[in-house]
């Protein structure tokens, strides 16, 4: 209806003359010059209940030079919304606020400044919902969150958090993968340190975790075995800004602790890197502080916890973050109690067995964001509709590429070395045997010298004939390692391929595989029946879902097509690269869709280590097709090489 001015009945001894005042989209009273704020109750009142005195006077509202507005009883709903542009360079989150009626609509830009609890659209006025107002504004204020406008990813995670279920916020990023900072176009110095190369995919996620890093949140890189995730935490931590990354921490199983050392020197400059671990390390906290990286073992966390809580680390990183997937373990109550600006955590495996694990992940990169564990638990039982209705939650600080995803950008093979460090049981040991070796051949060494280190490094039992059990062999630093990465390929439902050159070794893999996952297991070796082995091949191949081939590379190293298989592990090193070449060509043929990725797993400062930098100086000077071993004086050089490597004297 129209608002008219009613006749004025007298309700005390002042009468003042007023009329209608329309500033923007609010709408007052102007009062013999002097403009007056009503509530929407008052203007309510006033137009529909009939009520003429205001604060002590009656009103003779003027007809003359009115807006014309028409007043609707019926209050307009606040909505806010949050939008998401994936091609903005800054966050990409913006929110809107909107007041809805009947009929009628509005974007609201300033909803803390404005002075009034109604609208009036296009000539409409409306009250806003009773309460309203206060309440989105009460959860902007907790949420850091000031109006409209530009979302930081900490304003929009806290939005989220702080709204609950409430029925005025409106998420319109459902359905979209929300990773600010992901496009960004990066400054032309902003790799300055960093030697390496990153693929397209690889530059988003550095792009990702760099925005991570500036809103000092945390994040879970969960990138799928394979398309380098260590290379994308080095490049971050390779930041041109040192003094604000520096000190940070990486904190790893202790069989990686070494590459990671190695991987940091290998693609970056003028970064000092120090491995926290051993009988050397002392008690005083300012030997971690000297280093711009520190690296450590999950179980030295746990001894060493009070010294690493002196330090206020930058960005703790946690490799095999799966480690943590029970909160109650020490080593989770330990990592959890580091002081961080920022805590990343990289794993494939966010989620191993149930809901839980993936909570307590997140608990260390964002204490808090997903409440407490019991409370988690009961509104995210572990069934299929949970898992759908945490995605959307947790994917902002969650960055997951499948190697599907990404193919475009990958080379067809991926070759990922894996320095392992012997640890200080296994090294007295090595040293022990080595040493035996040394005094037995003197200078006269030969290939059959290095016999008994090279079994010792796929296995200690290789060198007695006493029986092993799988749990007592996977006490040992490489036999633990391969298994974590089957653990990975075997929870993408992927298979994978095993070379060795120890039959024993093949067939305690293939036992402990039919042990721990109950899947499909199988060996080639000199010992099967030529006729036999494309029938083990085809039988992989007709599995659905994960299987593995243990295989001696001088048995299946040729003529075999084994392209169902999309992971190639070298778990110990050939002396002849022609050797592993043709082994790992096994997968990576022609037939193969699907990028292979080949695991080599050796010890640093042993006679694998030797090997390696035989195999790669043997690569860089020749088609490896032709490279054998000839007994020339190369040979006899990097044997010595070899007998000379000790891990003793690591450091």
């Amino acid at each position: 209806m129209n608002e008219s001015s009613a006749e004025v009945q007298p309700a005390g001894t002042q009468r003042k003359r007023a009329r209608w005042y329309l500033q923007g989209d609010e709408l007052s009273l102007l009062i013999e010059g002097k403009i007056e704020h009503l509530t929407a109750d008052e203007i309510y009142a006033r137009v529909f209940e009939g009520e003429l005195s205001f604060r002590g006077a009656v009103l003779d509202v003027e007809d003359d030079d009115q807006p014309t507005i028409t007043f609707l009883r019926y209050p307009a709903l606040l909505e806010a919304r949050i939008n998401y542009s994936e091609e903005s360079l800054e966050s990409g989150l913006t929110l809107s606020i909107s007041a809805i009626g009947e009929g009628v609509s509005a974007e609201l830009q300033d909803l803390r400044s404005r002075s009034s609890d109604h609208i009036v659209i296009d000539g409409h006025w409306l009250p806003f919902a009773p309460g309203s107002r206060e309440e989105i504004l009460g959860v902007f204020e907790r949420a850091g969150v000031t109006d409209a406008g530009p979302l930081t990813l900490r304003q929009y995670l806290a939005l989220r958090r702080e709204s609950g279920t409430a029925l005025w916020l409106r998420d319109s990023t459902a359905g979209h993968s929300v990773h600010p900072g992901i496009n960004a176009s990066p400054s032309a110095d902003a790799l300055a340190m960093f030697t390496g190369s990153l693929y397209p995919y690889q530059t988003a996620g550095w792009q990702w975790l760099t925005y991570i890093w500036r809103e000092q949140l945390g994040a879970i890189l969960a990138d799928e075995m394979g398309l380098g995730k260590t290379i994308q935490i080095i490049a971050l931590l390779a930041s041109p800004e040192r003094k604000k990354v520096a000190p940070s921490l990486i904190v790893a199983p202790g069989t990686l602790m070494e590459n990671w050392r190695r991987e940091i020197s290998r693609f970056t400059e003028g970064i000092s890197t120090y491995i926290h671990q051993g009988s050397g390390r002392t008690g005083d906290y300012r030997d971690l502080v000297g280093h711009d990286v520190v690296i450590t073992s999950y179980d030295t966390v746990v001894r060493d916890g009070s010294m690493f809580r002196m330090v206020a680390w930058q960005v703790v990183v946690l490799d095999e973050a799966q480690a943590i997937k029970n909160p109650e373990t020490k080593r989770a109550i330990s990592v959890k109690k580091l002081r961080r600006s920022v805590g990343i955590a990289v794993t494939g495996t966010p989620i191993e067995n149930r809901l839980r694990d993936l909570w307590s992940i997140t608990d260390f990169v964002l204490p808090g964001y997903l409440g407490d564990a019991e409370e988690f638990v009961q509104r995210f039982p572990d069934e299929k509709v949970s898992a759908a209705a945490l995605e959307p939650i947790v994917s902002p600080i969650m960055l997951r590429r499948r190697v599907t995803e990404v193919a475009k950008d990958l080379p067809p093979r991926i070759d990922i070395p894996q320095t392992l460090v012997l640890s200080d049981t296994e090294t007295v040991e090595y040293e022990r045997t080595r040493q035996e070796i040394l005094a037995h051949y003197g200078g006269s060494a030969t290939l059959v010298a290095l016999t008994k280190l090279r079994m010792f490094c796929a296995h200690p039992m290789l060198l007695d004939e006493l029986p092993w059990t799988v749990e007592q062999a996977l006490g040992f630093t490489k036999f633990q390692r391969l298994f974590e990465i089957v653990d990975e390929v075997f929870a993408n439902g992927e298979k994978i391929l095993v070379f060795t050159s120890y039959n024993r070794m093949a067939s305690l893999i293939e036992k402990a595989v039919r042990e721990r996952y109950g899947a499909f297991a199988d060996t080639i070796n000199g010992e099967t029946p030529i006729a036999d082995r494309q029938n083990v091949i085809d039988a992989l191949t007709k599995v659905l879902g994960p299987g593995l081939l243990a295989l001696n590379p001088r048995a299946a190293g040729a003529g075999l097509n084994i392209t169902a298989a999309t992971h190639v592990v070298h778990y110990n090193l050939e002396w002849n690269p022609a050797i592993e070449d043709q082994a790992s060509a096994r997968a990576y043929r022609r037939g193969q869709d699907r990028p292979v990725t080949i695991h080599r797993l050796y010890y640093a400062e042993t006679v694998e280590d030797a090997i390696n930098d035989r195999l790669t100086r043997k690569r860089e000077l020749s088609d490896t097709a032709v490279v054998g071993v000839d007994g020339s004086a190369e040979d006899y050089s990097d044997i010595m090489r070899a007998l000379q490597a000790s891990p003793a004297r690591k450091g």
